[in-house]
Parts: C-alpha cells; sequence; structure tokens
C-alpha cells in the first residue's frame, strides 16, 4: 500500500542545469522519479519516485527555496546565490552538493569598466535580478546602489543605456564577452545546497534528517 499524499515528503529541485547535475546524486541515494518526469511532453510539475514517502516538484530555481521556507516542501536543492538573496530564516542548509558552480559578479562595458573605480562614485545603477545582494555588497563600500530588477536578458542593459553595472551569474563568461561585458568584481562563489525547512525538521527528525544523512554519504562517496 502507498503512502496517503499527504503523509509523503516533498522535495523542491530547480529546472535547468542544476536539475541535469542534481539527478545522478539522487539516482545514486536511491531516488528514481517516475517516468513522466523525464517525458519532455508531460506538464505535470509533481511526480512520485521509486520512496513510497517521497515526492519530487519541479519548479524555478527561485521558488525551490519559497517552497521550502514555507514549508510546501521539506526538502529541496538551492544555490546558496538564493539563500543569500533570500535569507530565509526557515530554511536550514545542511549540505553543498558540490554542483552548480558558477559566481556572482559585477560586471560592466569593457571600454568602461578599464576605467572603473570603485572608490569615487557615490551612486550607481544596477540591473540585476538579485536586488538584496547587489545593495549589501556596494552598502559595504559606501555606494548606494538602485537597483532595476530584471529577471533575464540582463546582460542587455548596458548595451541598451538602461545603466552601467550589472549583477548576475557568471559561469565561463562567454555570454558577457559576447555582449561587450567584462566581470570587474566576483561578490561570491555559488554552489547548490540540500535545504530543508527546519520546523519539518523538527516535526520529523527521523524522515528529514534521514535524508540529510543520505546526501550527506552520498556527497562523501562522490569527493
Amino acid at each position: 500500500m502507498t503512502r496517503a499524499t499527504e503523509d509523503r515528503l516533498i522535495m523542491a529541485l530547480p529546472n535547468g542545469r542544476i536539475l541535469t547535475e542534481v539527478m545522478p546524486l539522487l539516482r545514486r541515494i536511491g531516488i528514481e522519479p517516475e517516468p513522466a518526469f523525464e517525458d519532455p511532453d508531460s506538464r505535470r510539475l509533481r511526480f512520485s519516485t521509486s520512496e513510497p514517502g517521497l515526492d519530487i516538484i519541479r519548479v524555478r530555481s527561485f521558488d525551490a527555496a519559497t517552497f521550502v521556507a514555507f514549508g510546501a516542501a521539506q526538502l529541496g536543492v538551492a544555490g546558496n546565490d538564493v539563500l543569500m538573496e533570500f535569507n530565509y530564516s526557515e530554511i536550514y542548509a545542511p549540505l553543498d552538493l558540490g554542483i552548480g558552480h558558477c559566481r556572482i559578479a559585477v560586471a560592466a562595458p569593457a571600454d568602461w569598466a578599464a576605467r572603473y573605480d570603485d572608490r569615487r562614485p557615490s551612486h550607481i545603477r544596477v540591473a540585476t535580478k538579485y536586488p538584496e545582494i547587489t545593495r549589501r555588497h556596494f552598502a559595504a563600500r559606501g555606494i548606494q546602489a538602485e537597483c532595476i530588477k530584471l529577471n533575464g536578458a540582463i546582460e542587455l542593459a548596458p548595451c541598451l543605456g538602461l545603466c552601467r553595472h550589472i549583477v548576475d551569474l557568471v559561469q565561463t563568461g562567454t555570454t558577457l564577452k559576447a555582449n561587450g561585458l567584462v566581470e570587474i568584481e566576483r561578490i561570491a562563489d555559488v554552489s547548490s545546497r540540500l535545504i530543508v525547512n527546519r520546523p519539518a525538521l523538527k516535526t520529523r527528525p527521523e524522515e528529514v534528517g534521514g535524508w540529510i544523512e543520505r546526501f550527506r554519504v552520498a556527497v562523501e562517496e562522490k569527493n
């Protein structure tokens, strides 16, 4: 007999590159999604797994942390960029999964960056999907950052005169170069973390704690 749907733990997984990188780790610890998970024509977002007590949901990277923070999912995977941006007190991130490596960086047009001096401006305009990280970073240097929130195509902002600076994730720098930008400051290195809902860890310690341990063993074996 399968466990009632409402009794199952839910794990929130981010779409995109991180999902591709995390799936081998999930399979290493015995989590195999139902066939519909791999079906490109499926519009479903919640899936059962080979573990009777665990379902997985597939969501946007920022939303994975939100689902866990508010208890809709008890477990999840999120980059520490997302955790830094939202700083949810309800999230506990016990384990670096060693995947999704990149960095949060400040970039600007190459011709202007050659004259960049972060000691001179007292105010700058920045396009980013990380307004909180951006404000904190520049505030620590005594600079007021006016943040323009964009969710994509951030590299276009300097090219079209919206601003001179952007703050975004950088992996290889290829997209920056293709759009005439260069990295001028690294804010933080990024990798993906196992995250859990703190109240769920207290109320279901054996189940949630058991998954933390299984992930910990798998990461140690991989390394």
